[in-house]
């Protein structure tokens, strides 16, 4: 189990890290927490000594009881200096709430608390949990400081949209559930294993966008929601999942790494680079098939007289380029929105025609599936035959998805 070290800091949703704490320590992890002195006006010390049977440390100049070990450990025989120590064993650091202050303190790197100070000595995966008003979140003074420490590879756990503690008001500034906040902490410990330990994963998300103007667009209706699913079920069956996502809203799920993109050519470059060190390529984004032969570099005005004319061209096909190039242990997954009837012939074409290993369509006809939907229905088409996966939440379709690709993985492994 994981060594958890968690910080503190001042703010209403504090009561939810007296939750995480149970939480974890209930999974089984040891978990120390620092605290800021603003939070011991929100929670008491004693209410997490009592969860976590461990002390809390409030002040980098107070001497350690534990001499830096965590729960279930063998206390050192020296005593070592406490804030480093404790963050010195920790496998992983998660600050939670992270107040506006706070986060300006790590950005700037400033070391004038027990919990600012362990940030800076701390090797681990760093994570930050943002927690305040909505309106303190998206001033740019601290989305700079969350885009800083997002530079210096430390995991921002972007916060939730809902009612905030000031009665009446509503946006964005919630602190996550702390199962949510549990997850994250523990993929980045290295703590899940499963039956896909060891597979790097990368899964194409959304839908590509072409620009017609600086402001227009040639897209399509893919919200990602199928690809995270994808990459959130790979990721709890222990692989390491990259996700490229085009133009998705939605936040990645929890251990799964994110590169953003937006046209088909970034899609594509982005997906070469990832597919390189991967073993499954799960191909689920929409990618847009023409785009304009020249992009307008202002804004086409609507008053100019006469029609508009686009010219349009063929985009990359991006699996049809990769399929070929890889290795003999790299599975390749391509997904099709298909419309009407016979969608399984023009998905078997696509199959043979691309050299993949098998293609998931769904019907795009139907209006309760699909597109910006909590559920889908696909059939999954290898060259052995073809298996129907029935209305479900896109989770459990992802499951069955990831499913057969094991079944296809496991039968190229026992003919060599």
């Amino acid at each position: 189990m994981a060594r958890i070290l968690l910080g503190v800091s001042g703010g209403i949703s504090a009561y939810k890290a007296l939750e995480f704490a149970r939480m974890a320590t209930k999974a089984g992890h040891g978990v120390r927490v620092l605290m800021t002195p603003a939070a011991t006006r929100f929670v008491g010390a004693a209410s997490f000594e009592g969860i976590v049977g461990a002390p809390v440390l409030l002040d980098e100049f107070e001497r350690d009881p534990l001499r830096g070990a965590f729960p279930g450990d063998a206390m050192p025989e020296h005593d070592p200096i406490g804030h480093l120590a404790v963050a010195g064993n920790a496998d992983v650091f998660l600050i939670a709430p992270a107040s506006a202050n706070t986060i300006a303190k790590l950005a700037a790197g400033i070391a004038d608390s027990i919990l600012t100070t362990a940030f800076l000595a701390c090797t681990a995966p760093r994570v930050v949990a943002p927690a305040m008003n909505d309106r303190m979140y998206a001033d740019a003074a601290t989305q700079a400081n969350l885009a800083t420490l997002r530079g210096r590879g430390v995991r921002v756990i972007d916060p939730d949209e809902g009612d905030l503690a000031s009665r009446g008001e509503h946006g964005v500034g919630r602190l996550p559930e702390p199962a949510r906040l549990l997850a994250e902490v523990q993929a980045l410990a290295g703590t899940p294993s499963g039956p896909w330990d060891g597979l790097r994963v990368v899964v194409s998300a959304g839908g590509t966008r072409e620009p017609i103007d600086s402001v227009r667009f040639i897209g399509n209706r893919s919200s990602g929601r199928m690809g995270f699913a994808l990459a959130e079920q790979a990721a709890r069956r222990g692989a390491e999942v990259t996700v490229v996502a085009a133009n998705v809203s939605l936040s990645e799920p929890p251990g799964v790494r994110r590169v953003d993109v937006e046209t088909t050519e970034q899609l594509a470059e982005a997906v070469r680079t990832e597919f390189e060190r991967s073993h499954v390529l799960l191909m689920a984004a929409a990618v847009a098939d023409f785009r304009t032969g020249q992009v307008e570099p202002g804004k086409l005005e609507r008053e100019e007289s006469g029609p508009l004319e686009l010219s349009l061209e063929r985009t990359e096909d991006v699996l049809a380029g990769l399929a070929p190039t890889r290795r003999d242990d790299q599975t390749v997954i391509g997904f099709a929105a298909e419309h009407g009837e016979q969608s399984i012939e023009r998905a078997r074409r696509k199959l043979e025609r691309k050299g993949l290993d098998a293609i998931v369509f769904n019907d795009v006809s139907r209006t309760d599936i699909g597109f910006d939907s909590d559920q889908n229905e696909v059939v999954i088409v290898d060259r052995e035959g073809e298996q129907r996966v029935a209305l479900a939440p896109k989770h459990e379709v992802a499951n069955a998805i990831l499913d057969r690709v094991e079944a296809l993985r496991g039968r190229v492994a026992g003919s060599r």
